[in-house]
């Protein structure tokens, strides 16, 4: 396994020879089209294999993974168009890299009801668990409904397990402190609320739930902690598990609403586990910066892990960047998202190269559109991802948690089936 960088010149086909991998490898690990050219200084992933198999006529996923004493879901993260599309006679199949797993973690991911389910399926074999965005609730306790049982069961088609979230969304679709402040301050809500969930778990097939609760009322920090206790009590009678997302905090005493009600000491003392928030630096009225620069994500775990036990810490990985036209003004730019694969295709058309930022360790690019504006981009991209994921193996963190898996991100999916053991609860 290594990693590529781009120089003026380069060629598929050139890249391939070099690294003895073939063009439809480096395609398929890197989400990229045949016809798509590549932009200079733009990172490849380059898996290569150590052993392959050529599919024959009557060959099945599992005679292929039982022949060769591989799981059907490794032969699928080895190969990820077969999360999409039939074995046919002839294929050539990846059996093993010439790579070491790093370690075994955890993976999460988080995603809409609208999903594309191509975007999904690709993803799935390389999480351990989905958690589907989102439940609300009414002010009597009722949960506001989502279209969440297609996803449920292709999660299980790839042995993912399925995560139910709650937050303070309303009926008209926005988070409201108020609307959590009467959850945590009214038990017999608290109870309803907490029964509503249970019915809704047991029925569609759910394994655990994500407390997703930001912007709470300072005021409610004891309720919080108090509705937490209540929510684990009540899941583990059931054999279910408790998520809390946790703002990205650098010291207990860190002002601010989106900080001040989550107390990383207790949460984490009652949570099974916790997904850290470390991403938004970058955003989309904010100056252009990396959504997730290392640097600032450090802060955050170096504080947790003396909070919060590291094996119950999954740390946020953002999939997506922003690009701000310049130059930037405050209260008046505001930046566009997209996902990573966007962004490498953004600068192969306007022949931007791709710089990497040391400090940040993230990628950006600068271009000119064809209205004659100016922008930066900064986006997330393998080398990214893999500097975050050697944070989380040097604090030996739980794993990862994806925010969000929306858009597709081939070459990180790739990289952590290839390096990693993931880890399979159902």
């Amino acid at each position: 396994m290594t990693i590529h960088t781009v120089q003026p010149g380069d060629t598929l086909t050139g890249i391939a020879q070099r690294y003895g991998t073939s063009v439809q490898r480096i395609l398929t690990d890197n989400g990229l089209t045949p016809e798509q050219r590549l932009a200079t200084g733009q990172a490849l992933l380059i898996l290569i294999p150590s052993e392959t198999y050529t599919v024959r006529p009557g060959d099945t996923l599992y005679t292929i993974a039982d022949r060769y004493n591989i799981s059907v879901i490794t032969l699928v993260q080895n190969n990820p168009d077969l999360a999409n599309a039939p074995l046919y006679p002839g294929q050539t199949l990846t059996i093993r890299f010439d790579n070491e797993r790093i370690r075994s973690l955890y993976i999460n991911g988080y995603a809409y009801p609208y999903i594309r389910m191509p975007v999904l399926r690709r993803a799935l074999p390389s999480m351990t668990y989905l958690t589907i965005f989102g439940y609300g609730f009414t002010e009597d306790g009722t949960l506001i409904p989502i279209d969440d049982q297609p996803l449920i069961n292709t999660a299980y088609t790839f042995n993912t397990a399925p995560v139910m979230l709650l937050s303070a969304m309303t009926e008209s679709g926005n988070f409201s402190t108020e609307r959590a402040s009467l959850l945590f301050r009214n038990i017999e809500l608290q109870n309803k609320v907490l029964d509503n969930i249970i019915s809704v778990m047991l029925e569609k097939g759910y394994v655990g739930l994500d407390s997703d609760f930001e912007y709470i009322n300072p005021q409610d920090v004891a309720a919080y902690v108090a509705f937490l206790e209540n929510a684990a009590t009540r899941l583990h009678v059931y054999g279910f598990f408790l998520n809390t997302d946790l703002a990205p905090k650098t010291s207990a005493t860190q002002e601010g609403l989106l900080y001040e009600a989550h107390d990383y000491a207790r949460i984490g003392t009652i949570a099974d586990t916790v997904l850290l928030m470390t991403y938004e630096w970058g955003y989309t009225y904010g100056p252009p910066m990396a959504v997730a620069p290392i640097n600032r994500v450090r802060e955050v775990v170096s504080y947790a892990v003396t909070e919060i036990p590291p094996q119950k810490i999954m740390m946020g990985v953002p999939t997506y960047g922003y690009d701000w036209p310049l130059p930037f003004v405050q209260g008046v730019t505001q930046a566009t998202v997209l996902g990573a694969q966007e962004a490498v295709a953004l600068a192969s058309r306007y022949n931007a190269s791709i710089q990497f930022d040391q400090t940040a360790q993230s990628p950006y690019f600068n271009y000119r559109d064809n209205n004659g504006q100016a922008h930066v981009v900064w986006f997330e991209d393998i080398r990214s991802i893999r500097q975050k994921f050697n944070l989380i193996d040097e604090f030996s963190l739980r794993g990862a948690g994806y925010w969000n898996i929306m858009r597709p991100f081939a070459q990180n999916w790739s990289y952590i089936s290839a390096a990693y053991t993931i880890n399979k609860t159902v």
